[in-house]
């Protein structure tokens, strides 16, 4: 048994984690929790003060237990990457955007390993646990860490986990999510394997290699991009058709098996769902493959803002209206139901095609007092009120939040077009407009 996995299972080792957002505080919170002294590195300072001071800004971290573990001293952060030293295994856990031609921004990922590069030891185990491309691990990072003069799977040990954070979930958090665990050799796989089982009470499922990891995780996305895709082609479709896709759906799950219920919606949002398909399509074209059906379904989904904002417009066509000069409210920026999570919403780009047309817009959402969206920060309103929602001419609403009350606002506005059947539960429904 190697020392590093003695260290592991004893709990004397001591962890890292780069990264202090959505994916990496959570998981440095449950190894702190584990037993595990825990050093989270940013390269942003004000969330360095905030983990150091025991304030939280994750939704799914709970705020007492954050302040327990670092009161007790077995969670720090920093923004000195000299301590990466100190760590004997480091989790990395950046951002992967996409850039403006829709191309994987791997900056994050390569800064934080020649980062690391600098501190990194024998017998130190990495973790890339930010989604990437298939391949990311083995073709970018191997080499990085090789030029250290140690080799893998012998000097340290080198893995890809795919995080499976999903805000707002009520049930599975990061530490009874399964996780998946691949490691450039039998060993490396084994090492990580051990420390996730020693962190979670989660099953973790080992693979042959982080390639498969990494594709593994893409396929949990572009399934559920191409299945919203598909819901919201038929959206359109019953739309023209005069049937209610909502019933539709409705009346198809009830059968136990074969079918898992998708909905429509104005686009999606998250870092994973609408980003993840496009590392794909943009690794298969270096082996001259498209990837076609996920293609498709991407073109779908993102045109859903275009396709809300026309409908709006015919709606305000029945008081003779014009977007231009319209005065509209939009209920909910977050990308999914009771977070305060915006990244990627298509209510950002609802709001700004609505702008483009002339229309005068504002957003409540109880969630997220403000929000930046092309170098610009936009303020939500406060509260809402009955004169105030008798003002606009419409209310469309992109997030289906359980804490607002949707019979109040379809009582109080003119009309309402909802993307989200957020107001299936109200009964007077003469001024509401499903997608």
């Amino acid at each position: 048994m190697s020392k590093l996995k003695q260290k592991i299972q004893n709990k004397t080792a001591t962890l890292g984690v780069v990264g202090l957002g959505y994916v990496g505080l959570p998981l440095a919170v449950e190894k702190a929790k584990a037993g595990y002294k825990t050093i989270g590195f940013d390269v942003q300072e004000s969330k360095v003060k905030m983990v150091n001071c025991g304030k939280n800004y994750i939704g799914d971290v709970v705020n007492e237990d954050l302040e327990a573990i670092v009161k007790s001293g077995f969670l720090s952060a920093t923004t000195d990457f000299a301590k990466v030293a100190q760590a004997d295994c480091v989790c990395i856990c950046v951002p992967t955007p996409l850039d403006a031609h829709q191309q994987p921004v791997i900056s994050y990922v390569k800064a934080s390993a020649q980062s690391i590069l600098l501190y990194m030891h024998k017998d130190m185990l990495i973790v890339l646990e930010s989604t990437t491309y298939p391949g990311t691990t083995k073709e970018l990072l191997k080499p990085i860490f090789e030029s250290s003069g140690l080799k893998c799977g012998k000097d340290f040990y080198l893995a890809f986990s795919p995080e499976r954070v999903d805000p707002g979930n009520l049930f599975y958090k990061v530490k009874n999510t399964p996780k998946v665990v691949g490691g450039i050799t039998p060993e490396c796989t084994d090492i990580a394997a051990t420390l996730y089982e020693s962190v979670l009470e989660a099953p973790i499922h080992r693979v042959s290699s982080p390639t498969i990891a990494e594709m593994e995780k893409i396929l949990e996305n572009a399934y559920r991009n191409i299945n919203i895709g598909l819901i919201n082609e038929l959206a359109i479709l019953c739309n023209r058709m005069g049937i209610s896709i909502w019933e539709v759906i409705d009346a198809a799950k009830t059968k136990p098996y074969g079918f898992q219920a998708f909905y429509p919606g104005a686009g999606v949002g998250g870092h994973c769902i609408p980003l993840d398909p496009y590392y794909l399509s943009w690794k298969a074209r270096e082996y001259g493959f498209h990837t076609s059906m996920i293609e498709a379904s991407m073109i779908i989904n993102d045109r859903m803002p275009e396709y809300c904002v026309e409908r709006a417009s015919k709606i305000l066509n029945r008081d003779k209206k014009a977007h231009n000069g319209s005065k509209i409210l939009v209920l909910g920026v977050a990308y999914k139901q009771d977070i305060d999570d915006y990244r990627e919403s298509p209510a950002l780009k609802v709001i700004d095609i609505l702008k483009e047309t002339g229309a005068s817009v504002d957003y409540y959402d109880p969630y997220i007092s403000e929000y930046r969206y092309k170098g610009e920060i936009f303020k939500g309103l406060e509260s809402i009120d009955a004169d105030m929602l008798k003002s606009y001419d419409l209310i469309v609403i992109t997030a289906s939040h359980s804490n607002v009350d949707y019979d109040f606002v379809a009582a109080n506005s003119k009309w309402v077009f909802d993307t989200k059947n957020a107001t299936k539960n109200v009964q007077n429904r003469n001024n509401i407009i499903l997608l």
